[in-house]
């Protein structure tokens, strides 16, 4: 009975519904994702022939007269189907070389409903004829490849039962299905306050709440998959993690811890209020390698072929401001639908000038990286 008379900080804060508010920035302006995901393509540049390789081991086992590969969390920038040419151009060449028909390839595309699909598909046309350029060159014949794009959540299913041969999905599993529960105490207090995601000031039961969500989810991912890829198909999955058991380790957090800086900043010009900020929390989870070995192998339906960290320099060209300039950008073309329903489009530039210079100040002073796990399942036999 008290605790339903104290005031409740939160009761008139709409809630985060990952599915519908989640999306990279749309369209091809400054501020879009299309033109920051640099950062992104480095990533797949630091997997691509383990990504390349997997998809040629899984057709050379199976040599299906259709290939299914699908990319989950494609977004809408230029990177989005760059590693399914290149894995239609290794098999079209082998297929050329051993004088056997290629196969008709499936290029999946799935990302959640509010994702900029119009830009990805008007550069479909493209993709498509420069396959076929590519093979009249190498002299295999024209590939015939369908496109199709598959909004939905990768926690449920997408997909028909085995009818996916490879799956790769890059810098998208760190991103939860919904804000964790278990962040608010029982009369609707936030436990976080003043910080977004795990820090070293959290207590634990921060960390609890953000490792069981990321159990649960990725628990999902996995059954989901397991029903609709082929016995002997492959997945590669990359996403940003942590190389030490420390939930707060400083190379996961430091970006958080800056983002929480520049909204203190805001704070204290009377931009946004105190009680915004502390129930503003992230979908995210950063988890390190046993994490994901453990839920790989509660689940039970895929062999893990490979797995190990990688790490990208963040401030690779030397030059601070340039280097903290376009990583703001890439952050803000990442998050900027989820900040803007919490606080409102008008904070939206005045948070990203202060994080920008609160970046070049770090790159100055030490050196930034970004810590990825990367991992290749192998799907086992259906019992």
């Amino acid at each position: 009975m008290v605790s339903s008379l104290l005031p409740s900080p939160t009761k008139h804060l709409r809630p985060m519904h990952v599915e519908t508010i989640l999306h990279m920035k749309e369209g091809l302006g400054d501020t879009s994702y299309a033109q920051n995901s640099s950062l992104q393509r480095n990533s797949i540049e630091t997997l691509k022939n383990i990504i390349i390789n997997s998809a040629l081991d899984v057709y050379i086992s199976l040599s299906p007269e259709q290939f299914t590969l699908a990319d989950l969390g494609c977004s809408s920038g230029p990177n989005t189907v760059t590693v399914a040419g290149e894995i239609i151009k290794k098999i079209g060449g082998i297929c050329h070389k051993y004088s056997i028909p290629a196969p008709d390839f499936s290029v999946m595309l799935n990302d959640l409903p509010t994702n900029d699909f119009n830009t990805v598909f008007v550069n479909s046309p493209e993709f498509i004829q420069s396959l076929k350029d590519f093979a009249e060159i190498d002299e295999w014949g024209h590939p015939t490849v369908f496109v199709a794009g598959v909004p939905g959540s990768f926690y449920g299913r997408l997909f028909p039962r085995r009818s996916v041969h490879f799956v790769s999905s890059c810098s998208s599993l760190h991103w939860l299905s919904k804000v964790p529960p278990g962040l608010f105490n029982d009369i609707g207090q936030p436990v976080n306050k003043g910080k977004m995601y795990i820090s070293h000031t959290s207590p634990p039961e921060v960390a609890k709440a953000f490792y069981k969500q990321f159990q649960g989810d990725f628990s999902k991912f996995l059954k989901a998959r397991s029903v609709e890829i082929v016995s002997g198909g492959r997945m590669v999955l990359a996403m940003l993690g942590r190389r030490t058991q420390d939930h707060s380790d400083p190379s996961t957090t430091l970006l958080w811890e800056l983002l929480a800086q520049s909204f203190d900043l805001l704070v204290s010009h009377e931009i946004i209020d105190q009680e915004k900020l502390n129930s503003y929390n992230v979908p995210f989870y950063a988890p390190n390698i046993m994490e994901i070995e453990e839920e790989v192998r509660k689940e039970g339906s895929f062999a893990i072929d490979y797995i190990d960290i990688f790490e990208t320099k963040l401030n690779a060209s030397g030059d601070a401001r340039k280097d903290g300039k376009v990583l703001s950008m890439a952050i803000r073309a990442i998050q900027e639908s989820m900040l803007s329903h919490h606080f409102g489009g008008d904070i939206i530039d005045a948070l990203f000038n202060n994080y920008t210079e609160l970046l070049i100040r770090s790159m100055e002073r030490e050196e930034i990286k970004s810590v990825q796990i990367g991992v290749v399942l192998r799907k086992l036999s259906d019992s």
